[in-house]
């Protein structure tokens, strides 16, 4: 049986109307004791107050939207957003996914409708992005954020430095082909160009695959040959060099090497097993959940200590 806020109302010994007006944040005007009462006998009867109610009294809901970016959506991201949606369920807010589109219309309307206390995205704004957030009133999150860390520059630069460090001296960067799926490489390959120019080495050079074996021949095609070590967007696209490079009768380290990113299980099984990075999931993810707690005022009044998840090279056999 639904509990009801009469329920409620009967069980503290007060009206419906102050039921209301505190359990929908507008509870100031009554004793602490009242408040004390009402929100007791909620709990003990287990009543959810309505969330269209909390809405109307405070101009935002309890949502919050997260722009996933057109992507490989591995397990990586999964755990990400998996870890996000408990914490900020542990605070009042629901974690609401949604896919980035090239189109801001349909961003509108959703922001219309439930009318979220915030915006998160891992990929910087569009301009009309944030133009379309900041005209609707609601507080974005991305990136650009201050005291942001890059990790993407800080991924390309930790793969150049790990090939160069291998002996490699002719690196390239692999990107996925579609640049809607690739948000991240950009950055990456930033990071790649800045480990070679510390090396006194050449800018790498720059490919672009569909995780396909046909894509991936006409990749190893435009490298201009063996010899080459490439950083790749994450461990599918190196898993696709790595498969069209054996089917050459290529040796891999010794005609290409290869290093990828995300540590997957698909990149454990391949012969050689995949040299990747991977990331501490958890302090990544706080920074985001800590970031969103507090623009939405959730967070402790205590400042947390500021913590960027290490990265860290598995060791595989492809470099």
């Amino acid at each position: 049986m639904i509990t009801t806020s009469e329920d409620v109302a009967r069980h503290a010994g007060v009206s419906r109307a102050t039921v209301s007006q505190i359990l929908n944040g507008r509870g100031q005007r009554f004793a602490e004791a009242t408040r004390d009462r009402v929100n007791r006998a909620a709990r003990e009867l287990g009543y959810e107050p309505s969330s269209a109610g909390r809405t109307l009294a405070r101009g935002s809901s309890d949502f919050v939207i997260a722009l996933i970016p057109h992507t490989t959506f591995g397990a990586t991201l999964q755990d990400f957003f998996s870890r996000m949606t408990d914490e900020l369920a542990a605070h009042g807010l629901t974690l609401v996914l949604r896919l980035s589109t090239p189109s801001t219309a349909s961003l509108g309307r959703v922001i219309a409708s439930m009318k979220p206390a915030a915006v998160f995205s891992l990929t910087r704004f569009t301009d009309e992005e944030r133009a379309l957030i900041g005209d609707r009133g609601v507080t974005g999150l991305d990136p650009s954020a201050t005291n942001f860390f890059d990790y993407n520059h800080a991924i390309g630069l930790l793969q150049g430095r790990t090939l160069i460090a291998h002996g490699h001296r002719r690196l390239a960067f692999a990107h996925l082909a579609d640049a809607r799926q690739d948000p991240f490489g950009a950055d990456r390959e930033d990071g790649l160009r800045e480990a070679c120019r510390e090396a006194g080495l050449p800018d790498p050079g720059s490919v672009g695959l569909d995780v396909t074996p046909d894509d991936a021949e006409r990749a190893l095609d435009e490298l201009g040959g063996t010899g080459f070590a490439v950083a790749c967007y994450n461990d599918d696209v190196a898993t696709a060099l790595l498969s069209a490079a054996t089917r050459r009768g290529w040796q891999v380290p010794e005609d290409l090497a290869l290093i990828g990113m995300d540590h997957t299980t698909l990149g454990r099984l391949t012969l050689p097993p995949l040299t990747t990075i991977d990331y501490d999931l958890e302090i990544a993810a706080e920074a985001a959940i800590h970031g969103i707690l507090t623009i939405t005022g959730h967070a402790d009044t205590a400042e947390r200590p500021e913590r960027h998840a290490r990265l860290r090279v598995i060791a595989g056999g492809s470099i």
